[in-house]
Formats: C-alpha cells, structure tokens, sequence
C-alpha cells in the first residue's frame, strides 16, 4: 500500500472514530454529573424554596423524567449541534455563552503556548549542546521543577509578587474599566487592537496578558524542553552530524542547519497532546487570575450545577483536542516521509 493511501486510510479511520469518542465523553460526562451529590434546582433556587416551585423549575428542565429518557433527548439535541440551554441564564444559549468565553480562552492559549515554545526549545537546545556540564544540569533541574510545581501554586506566588509586592501587573481581569475595551470579529484583544490600528490597546491587552501567560507558559515549557533535549542529543550523535564535522562545518552550523531540524519532528507530534495540556491548564490559569475565558465560566458552571453548560463546554474541548490531534498527524506525515501509518 503506497504511502498516501495508508495516510488517507489513517485519517478517515480517525475522522470516523471521533464521533465515537465525543459520545463516549459526552456520555461519561452526562451520568457523571447525575451521580453526583447535589441538586441542581438548590443550586438555582436556593434550598429554602418552596417545593412547589422546585418542582414547577424541575419539570420546567427536563429533570423530572427518568435518566433514560433524559439522555436521549440531550443526544438528539447534540446530533442537530445543538447544545442546549443554560439552566441559570434564561433564554442563554451553551454555543452562545462558548462564543461569549471562548476568545478569551484563546487569547490566553495562544501566548502562552509561545513563551513555552521559546522557552523550552532555548532551554532544550543549550542543554544538549553543552552535554553533562552544568548548563545541562541546569536545562534538566528546570524541565524538572517546571514540570512539579502546581499551575495554582505558581500562579499564586508570581501574583504575590509581582502583582502584590512588587506592583509590576493588574490583579483578576482582562482589560481596565477605565478604557475602552477592543471591537472586533475576532473577540482576541491583541488581534482586534491591531486590526483597528490602535497600538495603545494592543499594548494594555498585552500588559494584562503577561502575567497569566508567562504561568502558564513556563509550567507546560518542560514539555518541549524535555523532548527537545532528549531528540537533539541523539541526533548529534548520529552518522551525518559526525560527516558534517570531519567537513569542517562549525558546530553552530551543525547545530542549528542539520541536527535541529530533525530534532523538531517529535516536537510538532506533541503539539496534539501539548493542547490538551494546554486546555487543562488554561481552566486552572483563569480561575487563579480569574480571567474572564471559557475555563472560568464552566468553574462556574460546576459550582451552580448548569449541566447543559458544563457538558456543552467539556464536548467543545474535546472536539477541539480530537481535531488538533488529526491535523498534527497530517502536518507530521507531510514535514517527515519516513513516517508511515
């Protein structure tokens, strides 16, 4: 079987079998949330309501027929892409509160997947040039605590710092009130300042980003730092690198044209899974700075009980880690023709 025909038998086989997972999740998500303790009508209501009105709301959302009969109207809901309702919000759609959060989320993601780039391929690449001395000590003993320490912890303490003592960065949002935040398409700040030309916005989206950004991008930093390492170490040993030194060639050259380049193919393979780490961390970054994203909104939406928003927003990142992980097996076939599937 030729290369390109096992690569399409791969992807169709993956595009098929999604479906099946998110049903699994969705399912897994749905019991979950009824086997735990807690009503949600208490969480809406409060407990000292009248049980006329708990029932009337109850049966209002669906909660009074039998688990069976809930689970299929729900599966019905979400082959038409329809997500429901939220129990708290009236009237408010789980799409439209996703489309209100999710910018957010992203703004988020996106930086800081770009400081743990940098900062884990600079890390990974001087600790396998400079082999068992104390810069790959260092490179390791970092990869290593950034890896341990908790996202909440590390939060904490840059906000006690740098936000507390120190006064450097804002405390617990987005943007100031005292300015008008950025309109546009996107819902991204950065991106909507710069596409108005307002360079001042653009400046305070960042100011406010930094903090946040820079947590969460050194604690998933040792993902690419590890890899990098490990890979780049043995592809500076291998046959070609030690041609290319017998050439004369400078080790800068060999490092950075030669062994770098092969170095990074396990790299974009973990971009898959380095997302997923992302979204969880992401959830763990905005509660900390309570910045207003989608991870916030459905720790929000567990504290009220809102089962349409916390299976709606669990489904939507789940879909989205399920389609990273089929592009980036697609970008690896076709940077690496070794690769076979």
């Amino acid at each position: 079987m030729s290369r390109s025909r096992s690569l399409r038998y791969y992807v169709l086989a993956r595009i098929l079998l999604a479906p099946l997972m998110l049903w699994l999740i969705t399912s897994v998500v749905f019991l979950l949330l009824r086997a735990t303790p807690g009503d949600p009508i208490d969480a809406i209501l409060g407990p000292q309501a009248p049980q006329a009105v708990k029932d009337a709301r109850r049966a209002d959302l669906g909660l009074d027929k039998p688990l069976w009969m809930q689970y299929l109207n729900y599966m019905t809901l979400l082959l038409r892409l329809d997500l429901g309702q939220s129990f708290v919000g009236k009237g408010q759609s789980v799409w439209g509160i996703i489309q209100k959060f999710f910018p957010a989320t992203v703004e988020l993601a996106l930086f800081s997947l770009a400081i743990a780039f940098l900062v884990g391929i600079a890390v990974g690449i001087g600790s396998a040039s400079r082999p068992n001395s104390s810069l790959d000590t260092g490179g390791r003993l970092f990869g290593i605590v950034t890896y341990s320490i908790p996202l909440f912890w590390l939060g904490m303490l840059l906000q006690l710092v740098f936000s507390v003592q120190l006064g450097i960065f804002p405390l617990g949002t987005r943007f100031p009130v005292t300015v008008a935040a950025p309109q546009g398409m996107t819902g991204l700040y950065t991106i909507d300042s710069l596409l108005s030309g307002n360079l001042n916005q653009f400046f305070i989206a960042l100011y406010y980003l930094a903090l946040p950004c820079l947590t969460l991008g050194i604690s998933i930093s040792s993902i690419f730092e590890r890899i990098v390492r490990v890979n780049l170490k043995q592809t500076l040993q291998a046959d070609y690198v030690e041609a290319a030194r017998a050439r004369g060639i400078t080790e800068s050259k060999i490092l950075f044209n030669h062994a770098l380049k092969n170095a990074m193919i396990p790299v974009i393979t973990i971009l898959g899974l380095t997302l997923a780490s992302l979204l969880g961390g992401a959830i763990l970054t905005e509660i900390t700075f309570s910045w207003p994203g989608l991870g916030s909104r459905l720790a929000l939406a567990l504290d009220q009980r809102d089962y349409p928003t916390i299976q709606g927003i669990v489904v939507f990142f789940a879909a989205i880690v399920a389609l990273a992980s089929i592009a980036i097996d697609l970008i690896n076939a076709y940077i690496d023709p070794r690769i076979r599937y």
